[in-house]
C-alpha cells in the first residue's frame, strides 16, 4: 500500500498504529476473518525471524500483531518505518502460516450433564444435538489467539450457521476444560469462571501449567480437532494426566 493510498483512505488495512509509549499495533482488519488471522500470524513470524532492533516482544490478537518496543532505546518512528517496509513487501492475507505449528486431538464429551448447553446451541444453529456434536467434532479449527485467561485459546472459525450470539445472562461457572461456543468460535477454558458462552463439550485438558517450562500448552496457529468420546472413555482419560488423553503431531 502506498502513502497516497493511505492518505486517500483507499485501503484502511493493513495499517500500523501507536499503542501507548512503547507499542506498535499492525492491524489487518477490524473484525475476525480467516485471512486477517492468517496475516497476523504470518507477519508476527516474519518479525520474529528478522529480529528488528528495538522490538522486545511480539504477540498476536485475532487480526493484529503487537510489537512491544524497548522504551529506553528504540525509536518508535524508525521501527514503524521498518515495519512498513516489511508490511509492503508482500500480500500477508495469502501468506503461508508459520512453521512449527501442531495438530492437537483433544478427547471431548459432548452434551450430557457435563456440558448441558449443547442442545440449546444446536437449536440456535438449526441442528439436532447429535448433528451439532458430529459437525463440531469433525471440524479442524485454528488457535486464532490466546486471551482472557492464562493459556486460553479462541478457535475457529466454524461455518456460518454457528454465528450464534452469546447468552443474555451469564452461566454462573464452567469448569476447567469446558468447551464453549458463540459467534462462530470455540473457546476452551483454562480456568473455572462465569461465562456468557454456551457450554457444549467437556475435556480433561489442562491448558495452563504454571509449573512447566512452557506454561501455555496451545500456541496461536496450532490446530485442534475435538474428537468425540463416550463417558466411560472420558472418565478414564481424565485420570491419565493433565493432557486428558490429548495427542499432538507436527503440521507438515
Amino acid at each position: 500500500m502506498t502513502d497516497t493510498e493511505r492518505s486517500n483512505g483507499k485501503a484502511a488495512f493493513p495499517r500500523i498504529g501507536r499503542v501507548g509509549l512503547d507499542g506498535l499495533l499492525v492491524s489487518f482488519g477490524d473484525r475476525l476473518s480467516e485471512a486477517g488471522n492468517r496475516a497476523a500470524l504470518a507477519f508476527r513470524a516474519a518479525v520474529e525471524r528478522e529480529s528488528p532492533e528495538g522490538v522486545a516482544e511480539t504477540s498476536t490478537s485475532l487480526v493484529s500483531t503487537f510489537l512491544r518496543l524497548d522504551a529506553l532505546h528504540a525509536d518508535p518512528d524508525a521501527v514503524a518505518r521498518e515495519m512498513q517496509v516489511l508490511l509492503d513487501s508482500r500480500d500477508w492475507y495469502s501468506a503461508d502460516l508459520p512453521q512449527g505449528r501442531r495438530l492437537w486431538r483433544i478427547p471431548t464429551i459432548y452434551g450430557t450433564d457435563l456440558a448441558p448447553q449443547l442442545e440449546e446451541a444446536a437449536g440456535e444453529a438449526g441442528l439436532s444435538p447429535e448433528a451439532a456434536a458430529r459437525e463440531i467434532a469433525g471440524t479442524r479449527v485454528r488457535v486464532q489467539t490466546i486471551g482472557f485467561a492464562p493459556g486460553q485459546p479462541y478457535l475457529g472459525e466454524l461455518p456460518e450457521h454457528w454465528n450464534i450470539p452469546r447468552q443474555q445472562a451469564l452461566t454462573e461457572r464452567v469448569p476447567v476444560g469446558a468447551l464453549v461456543l458463540a459467534i462462530r468460535q470455540l473457546v476452551l477454558f483454562s480456568v473455572s469462571t462465569p461465562t456468557g458462552w454456551r457450554h457444549i463439550g467437556q475435556t480433561g485438558f489442562r491448558l495452563f501449567r504454571p509449573e512447566a517450562e512452557e506454561p501455555f500448552v496451545l500456541r496461536p496457529g496450532d490446530e485442534v480437532i475435538f474428537d468425540s468420546v463416550e463417558r466411560e472413555a472420558y472418565d478414564r482419560l481424565c485420570g491419565a494426566g493433565p493432557d486428558g488423553g490429548a495427542t499432538c503431531e507436527p503440521i507438515r
